[in-house]
């Protein structure tokens, strides 16, 4: 999933970290030293977030227009691109077994070959989902 989300900073008297949250995604906070480390966790945190509720199939809001975002004074605003596919690329590279029926002709051509069937099944998925 692709999308662009509002994410919200603010500061508190005397503290230098910024915590940020994402209003459209209940629970969805962070913090970081400063406003640069406040925007890659709570980008991260939003992917996790996402991902967690794709994989339980829970339902996951719309991103608000940014103007429709209450903001407090003081606080900061930014948008975060979110791409769970993107993350899970990245972070999710766990190998899993599957087992996959083959016409006997083109398993044999294969290992004659030397062709890495895995190989190309992940990259003839990847093709099919970006």
């Amino acid at each position: 999933m692709k999308n662009i989300y509002t994410a919200t900073f603010e500061q508190f008297d005397g503290d230098p970290k910024f915590y940020a949250r994402v209003p459209d995604l209940p629970g969805c906070a962070t913090s970081g030293k400063d406003l640069a480390e406040a925007i890659a966790m709570i980008t991260d945190a939003a992917n996790l977030w996402i991902i967690s509720a794709e994989d339980h199939d829970d339902p996951v809001l719309a991103p608000s227009d940014q103007n429709d975002i209450p903001l407090e004074p003081g606080m900061k605003c930014s948008y975060i691109q979110i791409d769970t596919f993107a993350y899970r690329a990245a972070h999710d590279t766990r190998a899993v077994r599957k087992n996959v029926s083959l016409p006997h002709w083109m398993a044999e051509l294969a290992d004659k070959q030397k062709i890495n069937c895995s190989q190309v099944l992940q990259d003839a998925l990847l093709a099919k989902f970006t």
